[in-house]
């Protein structure tokens, strides 16, 4: 009989072969260099190990800060950044269970979205209406107001959170474990667990654990679609009456009482390199109305065009190609989830984003054609330069309660993709048409989406922080009052009460409040 191997050590240091893995997430643009990445199995290694790097002098003056890597999805540097001191890594803790005493779900923070799908729904027959991508982490996820393909019939993750616990570093530098809840009977706690309803991740401390009550029920089937037209086959006009099409459609359809309340599509606005611009379907078949709401959807969008849908041939920004899915199919609701799952390739990437509240005006349709490449950018080669157009709205501007996710009346939501591998030469090139593109779609107000009106800022799980710049920012309006409107300052108190020292912190943190 041999000795058992002894457990793995957790502290993975510059000479493990773990570093380089473990010192990186997904966009490879952001490499951190740390002293080391501390492996951590439950909320309290959670709290021992923070409790060690706060009391610890950090070796190079220029890299202090300690930050936490979940499913390592952040887009900017805010994980792995050039002054990192330390990463907590909790992506070993990933349990799903229920908790009598809490009358609640519990999911531990480094859970991913597929995790929590494939384990929970068949526990309970229940899900959170969280996002596409399988293997971002719910301890960003979830306080950043993370949303999918079920919310607009049953709304954001956070609508239905009801507790967290928080790794929390105190004036005096101790660190301790805290149980906030919904009704808990102090302020304090209740305005902390709201803080994680839309606040952003790693403002406040470490999150460990979050409980959930009242989950939905997804639907036993849905029906899904991924088509895509032919760029070669669009005029201008062609172009703007499949935009406009498309956001009228929701706009016009906002009720998730009904089968196209509910219904969510994915409008893929590549770059004109890629060659053909693609949509994402799936609605709820349940009640036997989803058909045909779908087959009312794709005429109030494909049937108003000439170009003629057919299969998906390709990537399209973070979904791979649905394949074989021009003709709609019914399926199980998790097999659906699981054929869109996708994070894309390992690449360096820059997002931006946008909430819309009205349809596309017609001076950002011709923004967007002008550089997707028909007239600005022709020379630009690089199939994974994305405009993607999400429905929002139904159940999502419905709130159940107050929650720190504020753009709670818009129809759609946006996110500008742009992809290359590292080392890439044309990098600038990359940055150049992502930021002018965006910079025209909103030249009517100073380059950003800013808050009231026709749009309403942005969100805060695809952090820009050239909305920090006023080169790119020419508003009125900051970066925190972009992502988070009237809830920023309420936001500062629980920031000062809960993190004082301000251990938690990044170039679009939370700030404490003057004074």
């Amino acid at each position: 009989m041999t000795d058992s191997p002894a457990q793995p050590q957790p502290t993975v240091r510059p000479d493990d072969k773990r570093y380089p893995a473990l010192s990186r997430g997904f966009n490879q643009r952001w490499i951190a260099d740390p002293e080391y990445v501390r492996v951590v199995r439950s909320a309290e290694e959670v709290r021992a190990a923070l409790a060690a790097a706060v009391k610890e002098r950090p070796a190079d003056p220029g890299r202090t800060r300690i930050t936490v890597r979940s499913g390592g999805h952040c887009y900017e540097d805010f994980v792995c950044g050039d002054d990192v001191r330390v990463i907590l890594d909790i992506g070993q803790m990933c349990a799903v269970a229920y908790d009598p005493g809490m009358r609640a779900y519990c999911v531990e923070a480094g859970a991913t979205n597929w995790h929590v799908y494939s384990h929970l729904y068949p526990l309970s027959g229940t899900a959170l209406p969280g996002g596409s991508c399988y293997s971002v982490g719910l301890g960003g996820h979830i306080p950043g107001g993370g949303y999918g393909l079920l919310s607009r019939q049953y709304g954001l993750t956070v609508d239905y959170l009801y507790a967290v616990e928080v790794a929390v570093v105190r004036a005096d530098r101790s660190v301790e474990l805290v149980l906030a809840t919904r009704d808990d009977t102090d302020r304090d706690l209740r305005e902390l667990l709201w803080a994680h309803t839309g606040g952003g991740g790693g403002n406040f401390g470490v999150v460990t654990r979050f409980w959930f009550r009242d989950l939905p029920e997804p639907p036993a089937q849905v029906l899904l679609t991924g088509l895509a037209w032919d760029w070669k086959d669009f005029t201008k006009d062609e172009f703007a009456t499949l935009v406009t099409a498309f956001g009228e459609y929701f706009r016009d359809h906002q009720d998730p009482g009904t089968a196209a309340g509910r219904l969510f599509a994915i409008l893929k606005l590549t770059h004109v390199s890629n060659g053909q611009i693609g949509l994402l379907a799936q609605v709820d078949v349940d009640d036997g109305t989803g058909p045909a709401a779908m087959r009312e959807f794709l005429a109030a969008v494909d049937d108003r065009i000439a170009p003629r849908s057919r299969a998906m041939e390709g990537a399209m920004g973070e979904h791979p190609a649905v394949v074989h899915m021009d003709i709609p199919r019914v399926m199980p609701w998790l097999t659906a989830t699981q054929a869109l799952n996708g994070s894309g390739q390992n690449r360096c990437g820059k997002y931006k984003s946008a909430y819309l509240r009205e349809p596309f005006a017609p001076e950002q349709i011709d923004a967007m054609w002008a550089y997707l490449g028909k007239e600005r950018y022709k020379d630009y080669k690089n199939d994974q330069a994305i405009i993607q157009v999400d429905s929002y709205g139904g159940a999502v501007n419905r709130p159940p309660r107050d929650t720190a996710a504020r753009q709670r009346d818009s129809i759609l939501k946006l996110q500008y993709q742009v992809y290359w591998t590292e080392h890439d030469v044309h990098e600038p090139e990359h940055m150049a048409w992502i930021r002018d593109t965006y910079k025209a779609t909103f030249a009517a107000t100073g380059g950003v989406p800013t808050v009231g009106g026709p749009s309403d800022g942005c969100y805060i799980n695809y952090p820009d922080t050239d909305l920090n710049l006023p080169e790119w920012n020419g508003s009125d309006q900051s970066w925190s009052t972009l992502y988070y409107k009237d809830a920023y300052p309420r936001l500062q108190k629980v920031k000062k009460r809960w993190d004082p020292l301000n251990v938690f912190r990044n170039r679009q943190s939370i700030e404490p409040p003057p004074g």
